[in-house]
């Protein structure tokens, strides 16, 4: 049987760096985000939160305080989260379609980028955004003439 040596570069030890020690904690408005940004990036979702909610987000627009979670509540666990997420749709897109890819997206994102086990995505689709009809006024477009 032949010498067998263990060759190591110069400088090196045998001795392990420890491992990092310590706890890190994600908050539910980090979560809620993560989620909200990847359910906005599905097509066909006009918007997140009911009608009062995106009134009140257009309001804290203005001010400059926009909420990116808006329409999201979340529940976090030590190593779990679920999710609810509330939006309206843009007409013309399958409403259940809608739902299961902001639901795909969102499980995959969270778990992505957060690292938590998502344990569910509850979606609700509480309007249809219809092009036209419930876009505000605009002064561009001619009025009908009074008679």
């Amino acid at each position: 049987m032949e010498n067998e040596q263990e060759v190591r570069p110069s400088g090196s030890s045998a001795v392990a760096a420890p491992a990092a020690s310590g706890r890190t904690t994600i908050s539910e408005t980090a979560v809620a985000k993560v989620a909200a940004i990847a359910a906005r990036k599905v097509p066909g979702v006009y918007a997140l939160g009911s009608g009062t909610g995106r009134a009140l987000g257009a309001l804290r627009d203005v001010v400059g305080a926009s909420d990116l979670a808006q329409g999201v509540h979340v529940e976090v666990g030590e190593i779990q989260a679920a999710v609810d997420l509330n939006l309206v749709a843009e007409y013309g897109y399958p409403l259940t379609a809608v739902a299961d890819q902001v639901r795909a997206a969102v499980f995959a994102s969270v778990g992505e980028l957060v690292g938590l086990h998502v344990i569910e995505v509850n979606v609700e689709i509480n309007d249809v955004h219809v092009p036209g009809l419930n876009d505000p006024k605009s002064p561009d477009k001619p009025r009908p003439a009074a008679s």
